[in-house]
């Protein structure tokens, strides 16, 4: 099994852009049917050892149901708690097929769940509906399967990541809205959003924020790559060091990221340890600036207790 096979953008675009419409189908369910969490954490989808999952949802009293993407077998699996289960294939489906074939598998469970705003969430075709999409339609079970095993790679490093922090901090869990994988940390201050500011973004915002996750790329940057950010930005963070050294900082949307680029990752004698070495560089790039104690919030192991973590005697 390769770390880190290829999956440059040109090779799946297409694929990429209909799996991203079912995830979103699935992910508005998940977003209608599950108890409402902190920065949005009840939304996104889990790991597993086949593919992705909403885990379970619903009401206690009114048969929970999970909804499963198998990326192995390529499958949409629907199961309900008295142990009914119900699947489709995924390949030769448009978005349009897709999301009736999934609202009729939810039905055969007894489940209805009502999708507020049945569209697309920040893409360019927002304005249509899941069930007019019938351009979106080429699901390839090759390239999917690799974008799974480069998912449950990058989870891997990221929940070792993970691992080194004792404050707040959130599961390393896939955003069906933006397609990338992530896990952010907390330093408990609070942050005042503009009036303006969105509902998403003034619940994922509330707190100050550095986050850490992967891309599989897209219009604006069209490359996979690893990525951190520190909001609010403090100032001089750009002017902060990364590693490896092929690590930079980019301008985007008023504030900056620290991107290692996924080719780049791939290219070093050891690429875990690459891109543990740049999350800790970019987290101590921000949480220095705005003046966090690293110190304090350090896990050094995965162990708080200092007593456990002291070597014998």
């Amino acid at each position: 099994m390769e770390l880190f096979p290829p999956i440059p953008l040109a090779e799946w675009r297409d694929c990429k852009e209909t799996l991203h419409r079912f995830a979103q189908v699935v992910g508005k369910i998940r977003l209608a049917a599950s108890v409402r969490r902190n920065h949005w954490w009840n939304v996104p989808f889990h790991l597993t050892g086949r593919g992705i999952t909403t885990r379970p949802m619903g009401r206690a009293e009114d048969n929970p149901f999970t909804i499963d993407f198998d990326f192995v077998g390529h499958q949409l699996v629907a199961t309900s708690l008295d142990g009914t289960e119900v699947s489709f294939p995924l390949s030769g489906r448009s978005v349009a097929s897709f999301h009736r074939a999934t609202l009729d598998a939810l039905a055969v469970l007894g489940v209805r769940v009502d999708i507020p705003v049945p569209h697309p969430f920040d893409l360019p075709d927002a304005a249509r509906p899941f069930s007019e999409d019938t351009e979106h339609a080429a699901y390839d079970p090759v390239q999917v399967n690799r974008y799974w095993r480069v998912l449950s790679q990058v989870a891997l490093v990221l929940e070792e990541f993970a691992a080194g922090f004792s404050g707040k901090g959130s599961p390393v869990h896939h955003f069906w809205h933006t397609f990338d994988i992530a896990y952010s940390r907390f330093s408990g201050q609070h942050v005042e959003q503009p009036a303006e500011a969105d509902p998403v973004t003034r619940e994922a915002y509330s707190h100050e924020v550095i986050s850490f996750g992967f891309w599989f790329g897209d219009d604006t940057f069209p490359e996979p790559a690893f990525y951190s950010y520190t909001a609010p930005e403090p100032p001089g963070l750009a002017e902060e060091p990364l590693v490896p050294g092929s690590a930079r900082w980019v301008a985007r949307s008023g504030s900056h990221l620290a991107v290692l680029r996924y080719d780049d990752a791939r290219a070093e004698a050891d690429p875990c340890a690459a891109v543990l070495a740049f999350y800790d560089s970019a987290y101590r790039a921000g949480a220095g600036r705005a003046d966090w104690d690293v110190a304090g919030l350090a896990c050094p192991g995965g162990i708080t207790d200092q007593h456990l973590a002291a070597p014998p005697a």
